[in-house]
């Protein structure tokens, strides 16, 4: 079977590994994970990283950071895994789901319309028109690696005065190419941003996760509440409530392993999107998602994009016939205004993720993934 998404570990992940375990430095503490930490920093240009233990305990640290409270509202993308939906609700806050764009990204547009027509400044705060509930965040999620369009979602964040966190959980590698944000790395334009170095990601430490942010107080209390929240570690005195959240030495050994190969992983991946969309260009009721053009995009995940009327096969029939092939797919996840934990949150005119969902099967994108492999996927997917 050819995998979906699998780590390459082909550097010098066991040479770090290795002086981990020489040294006794295995646990949440040693100097792979400042190292780890500063790497990130300096590659995305965030300012701070600091390591957790993956990239769910990011976000709802992210959202702790924010200052969201119990009670509040914080708008989301249905489209999208559920974690940083479920992060919301563990700090007490409700998820509204707003609808994608074309790049399966949180749309623009959806967001502007919510704030305009839903809700209300009042008091310096935003509240929504019909509870009164604060509008405490907004999460944006960088789809497949693709980036948000955040140069014109920043604007509308900043003018209701809401904190944007950015899920860029799949986009390590991905930077903005024009407009104001030319440069920046996704993750780094938000207030605050988080990554994710599950198995399956562009770089992975096994597990783990990276929050991101430019603010140094915010840094120090990342790090504070991530490591129990302790005011005298030697006498183990306690203030607040905190989390065992902090990466391992041994996991961020392999993330700093991971991390010098980073570029070609990327470069890998990108070639991989270029070639599906080469061969398969032209097979009726077959379409190669493409990527945003303002930005560089980590291609993490390939997507094709089905028209069931001419291609004789809808998502399901498809994804079981790649299977018979010997070819790991994977569709969208299921849209989560649509999940029994939160189908009494309030969806907000959410279409165009129903339509994408309905038709997106994902292929084989390791970076790893070899040329007759690929072409393997292919010929599967013209048979």
């Amino acid at each position: 079977m050819i995998p979906l998404s699998i780590p390459e570990i082909s550097g010098n992940e066991w040479k770090y590994v290795k002086e981990c375990l020489d040294t006794g430095w295995v646990s949440s503490a040693g100097p792979f994970v400042n190292r780890f930490e500063q790497e990130i920093a300096r590659y995305t240009g965030a300012g701070h990283g600091v390591a957790v233990v993956n990239g769910t305990a990011g976000l709802q640290l992210a959202l702790l950071l924010a200052g969201v409270k119990p009670g509040d509202v914080v708008l989301v993308p249905s489209l999208t895994f559920i974690a940083p939906i479920n992060a919301v609700r563990y700090v007490g806050a409700e998820p509204v789901f707003l609808d994608c764009d074309d790049y399966y990204n949180l749309a623009p547009e959806a967001l502007e319309r919510f704030l305009d027509d839903a809700c209300m400044t009042r008091v310096n705060e935003c509240v929504m028109k019909d509870s009164g509930r604060r509008v405490a965040a907004v999460i944006a999620v960088h789809v497949f690696g693709n980036a948000a369009d955040l140069e014109r979602m920043l604007p509308l964040c900043r003018q209701h005065g809401i904190p944007l966190i950015e899920d860029a959980t799949e986009s390590l590698g991905t930077r903005y190419a024009q407009g104001d944000l030319a440069g920046k790395h996704t993750g780094a334009v938000g207030d605050f941003g988080v990554l994710s170095f599950n198995g399956n990601k562009v770089i992975t430490t096994g597990g783990g996760g990276m929050l991101l942010t430019a603010d140094d107080g915010a840094a120090a209390r990342a790090r504070y509440l991530s490591t129990q929240a302790k005011d005298d570690p030697v006498r183990y005195v306690h203030d607040e409530v905190g989390y065992n959240w902090r990466l391992t030495n041994v996991q961020a050994a392999i993330g700093v392993a991971q991390l010098e190969q980073l570029d070609r992983f990327v470069a890998q991946r990108r070639s991989h999107h270029a070639r599906y969309t080469e061969l398969l260009a032209g097979v009726p009721g077959l379409e190669v998602a493409g990527v945003p053009s303002y930005a560089e995009n980590n291609c993490w995940l390939t997507a094709i994009r089905i028209d069931a009327s001419r291609y004789g096969r809808d998502r399901e029939r498809t994804m079981e016939h790649l299977r018979k092939s010997g070819v790991e797919s994977r569709p969208v996840w299921h849209l989560n205004h649509q999940q029994a934990p939160y189908r009494g949150c309030r969806a907000w005119n959410v279409s165009r993720a129903v339509e994408l969902w309905q038709r997106t099967l994902n292929l084989p994108s390791s970076a790893g993934l070899s040329g007759s492999d690929l072409d393997k996927v292919v010929e599967a997917l013209k048979g």
